[in-house]
């Protein structure tokens, strides 16, 4: 798809503020679940019977084709690793690259993986995210599904960036592109049936695993800081957790200096009929 479309797609989401509704990720919302039910019946209609097609192709064909796409990606990942500091990721890219292209007749087998090299994927919109700059509301584009503003914006580098783009003549391009479309549906059939049955709201399930799922890439799978101890004060942490038994064994183990027997602490406390703690008795443990 030429960059303008994106571009404009990104403009007709912004003109639609009218249709915005009060919900702080999605103000868009009303527009983007219109645009939502228009990408499924194209892809009812087109992509999904054309993955479902080429899910019938040998499994050779099919991986030797998403290896392919796949090395071409790895350029613009290797960029993206480097601008987002990642020294060591970048370098492995690159590995991977070489290796595919030279050895891996062009991309078609991932020799990079066999060999060890990690495969990473990166685009600009991650990038954009490492360098501090937020998501932005949620958007929904025609024909390219799930998107924010920020992931929005980048999208005409990250097209211009592919190697593909620049393939010629024209027509083996929108080819290839095609192609590329149709194993990238074909290879989450099985995930968007489940979705199809299990969802009770799939526009609302899409938002929110989309959201998630690029808040873990940018973050390279680290959660963000949660303010949680901000509400209810520092929880026990695992370190804590473990002096605390210590302190309690070496308490419990202590000779008693008076005649009378002493109680074990109570560390434990059993739980009664009515979901209230019984007290606890002298010279009794009481477990949960």
């Amino acid at each position: 798809m030429n960059p303008a479309l994106r571009t404009s797609a990104l403009a007709l989401s912004l003109a639609l503020t009218g249709c915005a509704t009060t919900n702080p990720k999605d103000p868009f919302e009303n527009y983007n679940r219109a645009m939502f039910t228009f990408n499924d019946a194209v892809d009812r209609a087109a992509l999904k019977p054309a993955a479902e097609g080429y899910a019938k192709l040998p499994s050779f064909v099919q991986t030797g084709v998403s290896n392919f796409f796949g090395n071409l990606g790895d350029v613009w990942t290797a960029i993206n690793n480097f601008l987002q500091g990642k020294a060591g990721d970048g370098m492995s890219d690159v590995m991977r690259v070489a290796v595919n292209t030279t050895m891996g007749l062009g991309g078609v087998l991932d020799i990079g993986s066999e060999a060890g090299l990690t495969k990473h994927k990166e685009d600009f919109g991650q990038t954009l995210g490492k360098w501090g700059v937020k998501s932005g509301p949620y958007v929904v584009l025609p024909l390219l599904g799930p998107s924010t503003l920020r992931d929005t914006v980048a999208l005409p580098l990250d097209y211009q960036a592919d190697p593909w783009y620049y393939v010629s003549p024209i027509s083996v391009r929108n080819s290839g592109s095609v192609l590329r479309a149709i194993d990238q549906r074909a290879a989450i059939l099985d995930a968007s049936n489940l979705l199809e049955e299990a969802a009770l709201d799939r526009y609302v399930f899409v938002r929110d695993a989309y959201l998630q799922r690029r808040e873990s890439k940018v973050h390279d799978g680290a959660v963000p800081e949660s303010h949680y101890e901000d509400d209810v004060g520092p929880t026990l942490t695992e370190d804590d957790a473990s002096g605390a038994q210590q302190k309690s064994a070496t308490l419990n183990d202590q000779p008693a200096t008076s005649a009378e027997p002493i109680a074990k602490p109570v560390v434990e406390v059993e739980q009664n009929g009515a979901g209230k703690p019984e007290a606890a008795s002298p010279g009794k443990e009481i477990r949960q």
